[in-house]
């Protein structure tokens, strides 16, 4: 299949496979039950599990804490510690509080700085979204979210970090969320978020360093896995050597994404072997901060994309590979070095490669690139959606070619193809419109106009 990470990214990971995942060394089982937990999903167990997890870190590296199935742990926050194991055994469920004063930093798990840490099991952790709902918007279709709401996890500067097996559910904001980690596996996920509820991703690698996420089972509302690196107060570095890997995903937001928060730079990601039922964009960059993004690849890749109501982005699209000023503050970074190759997609909206006057997005490669281009949904078409950023508020009306190339420069498409469905509106148009495109070019492309009177090809 050809290199998965750049031979740079490859020598950083090597060490990383030996730090991160070992297995967990014998030692010392700590039952939370043993500590005072009642779990019959009445009593807040937050204070019993934390002794538990205490005294497990105190007890040296390799210890476990024991979450036995049959039973609902309601809980507040928990912050666990570097060289334990916190195991959700069987059908072990956390059921988290919707108590504000239970939470600390925002998070139901917390970590800071553990070394060795292993989250494993087959229990659930269960985040009961809509307690932390205003109400449901009819129009919008999407619940509305309170003040405050926690994310599932926030692990922050953790080394040698395992996330095996586990589930999480509803998740009232972010799910994984892991800032500023190292040497990290995230394998096997179950994530059952709900697709009415907005912000509530389900993995987050932010400023994160040699990443391996596979096999995880993932539907959620919004962005499914997101590569970031959001502004934060500490410097975390680069976001980089990070590969994702035969994840099965339905989202009402983006499939598998790169952005919007892009303060540093983000380089050396694989996407591949990825199936996305249904997104309302398939795959995507977007770049809108001071950092840059280069040396990416998405392969192997199935999806659907369509449109949902107004207040979701994305607006449907296959791919949108997508650079504009977050503000009229913004120097925005560059994005570069992007190969896309083997997709197969059924779309409401255009494969979008589409830089900015201020930031021609640069070396672009798509191989065999197969579109089928049909609506099948209710909502309003002839619209790309550049949020944040871009005018008009972000929204930009368009018609809709199957591939769209703008301010852009050596893009080169081979084996690319553009199939019409049947139910199609006004606003379908070319096979390909490239707009201030220097280097373009193409090898085996095949695709029509979508109406007699329209090119296969249209250049602007």
């Amino acid at each position: 299949m050809g290199h998965m990470l750049s031979r740079r990214a490859a020598l950083r990971l090597t060490p990383a496979l030996l730090v991160a995942w070992p297995g967990r060394a014998q030692g010392k089982t700590f039952d939370v039950r043993d500590y005072g937990a009642k779990g019959d999903g009445k009593t807040l167990d937050s204070a019993a599990i934390q002794r538990a997890i205490d005294a497990a870190a105190s007890s040296g590296k390799g210890a476990q804490v024991l979450v036995r199935g049959g039973k609902k742990y309601l809980i507040g926050t928990l912050e666990l510690k570097g060289g334990i194991d916190f195991h959700l055994a069987d059908d072990a469920e956390l059921v988290v509080t919707d108590d504000p004063a239970q939470y600390r930093g925002a998070a139901v798990i917390l970590a800071n700085g553990a070394e060795g840490l292993r989250i494993t099991g087959s229990g659930n952790i269960n985040g009961r979204a809509r307690q932390f709902m205003t109400g449901y918007d009819e129009v919008g279709e999407w619940w509305l979210p309170k003040a405050f709401r926690p994310k599932m996890f926030v692990l922050t500067a953790c080394k040698g970090l395992e996330v095996k097996g586990i589930g999480f559910s509803e998740a009232p904001e972010w799910g994984l969320h892991m800032v500023g980690c190292e040497h990290v596996l995230v394998d096997g996920l179950r994530i059952r978020n709900l697709l009415d509820v907005p912000n509530c991703d389900g993995i987050d690698p932010d400023h994160c360093r040699d990443v391996e996420i596979k096999n995880c089972d993932i539907v959620c509302g919004d962005d499914a896995i997101v590569v970031k690196s959001t502004r934060q107060t500490r410097n975390f570095g680069e976001s980089s050597a990070i590969r994702v890997h035969d994840c099965l995903i339905e989202t009402q937001d983006c499939g598998v994404k790169i952005g919007t928060e892009t303060t540093q730079d983000i380089h050396d990601v694989v996407f591949e072997r990825c199936e996305i039922r249904s997104s309302s964009r398939g795959i995507g960059i977007q770049l809108r901060d001071e950092g840059s993004i280069y040396d990416v690849t998405f392969r192997d890749i199935r999806l659907v994309s369509r449109y949902h109501s107004d207040p979701w982005w994305g607006r449907g699209e296959a791919i949108s590979l997508t650079v504009h000023p977050r503000n009229a503050q913004t120097k925005v970074g560059k994005l570069h070095g992007v190969t896309i190759r083997d997709i197969t997609a059924r779309a409401e909206n255009s494969a979008r490669v589409c830089g900015c006057p201020e930031s021609a997005i640069a070396d672009v490669t798509m191989e065999r690139v197969t579109l089928t281009m049909d609506r099948w949904t209710k909502y309003n078409g002839g619209v790309w959606d550049n949020r944040p950023g871009g005018a008009d508020n972000g929204i930009e009306r368009h018609g809709t070619p199957g591939f769209a190339v703008r301010h852009a420069a050596n893009v080169k498409m081979n084996q690319c193809s553009v199939v019409w469905g049947t139910h199609l509106g006004d606003s379908f148009t070319h096979a390909l419109e490239a707009e201030s495109v220097t280097g373009l070019g193409l090898s085996h492309f095949s695709g029509t106009g979508e109406r007699e009177k329209d090119s296969d090809i249209a250049v602007k």
